[in-house]
């Protein structure tokens, strides 16, 4: 695999899929997070399995284990879904990160041997280890051009993330660098495709 060769995809992709990435993005209330999910409702519109994103949607960037609001929200949502239907797909899936998993939620799986998102294949192999149609599958993430086009890319749900968690106290560069491109994602959707 060429290195940076996910990122060109999500260019290449992205602009296949430019109509599906604005309607996403201007239907996404600005506040939206995970705990605005209520999981029942979730679960109700026909999703049956989870793929989530880790840096921004459970914690800030870097961090090595979810925030407590989000470890309660994934309570809820493993009480709804059972936790062998829930995947953390993280582009950085961490050995500290799956240690913590593997003593607070073990039934949850890190989706790894992948190519990174925007590359489907993450969520080829949740749906398939889920046991769920592609359909019935839904990617939380707060980036655009990763996660959100993978699940457009797969068939899947994308749930965007505009209200990701952030602390420029923990890792300041990185999280400048990470607000900095979620902003320019937006701003490439809106550019390539107009109203």
């Amino acid at each position: 695999m060429i290195p940076g060769a996910h990122i060109l995809a999500g260019f290449s992709l992205g602009f296949h899929h430019r109509r599906e990435l604005r309607r996403l993005l201007d239907n996404t209330p600005p506040h939206t997070g995970i705990l605005t999910l209520d999981p029942s409702a979730v679960h109700s519109s026909g999703i049956k399995a989870l793929a989530l994103d880790f840096d921004g949607v459970l914690a800030n960037h870097g961090a090595p284990a979810p925030l407590p609001e989000a470890v309660e929200w994934m309570k809820r949502c493993e009480a709804v879904f059972g936790g062998d239907r829930i995947f953390i797909l993280s582009n950085k899936p961490t050995d500290g990160r799956r240690r913590w998993f593997g003593e607070n939620f073990p039934a949850m799986r890190f989706i790894s041997g992948v190519r990174k998102k925007p590359y489907p294949d993450g969520l080829l192999k949740t749906a398939e280890l889920a046991g769920v149609p592609l359909h019935s599958l839904m990617m939380v993430d707060d980036r655009l051009l990763t996660g959100c086009l993978a699940a457009l890319v797969a068939g899947a749900r994308p749930c965007y993330i505009r209200h990701p968690y952030v602390s420029f106290r923990y890792r300041p560069g990185a999280e400048l660098f990470f607000w900095l491109l979620r902003a320019a994602e937006r701003m490439v959707a809106r550019i390539i495709s107009p109203l």
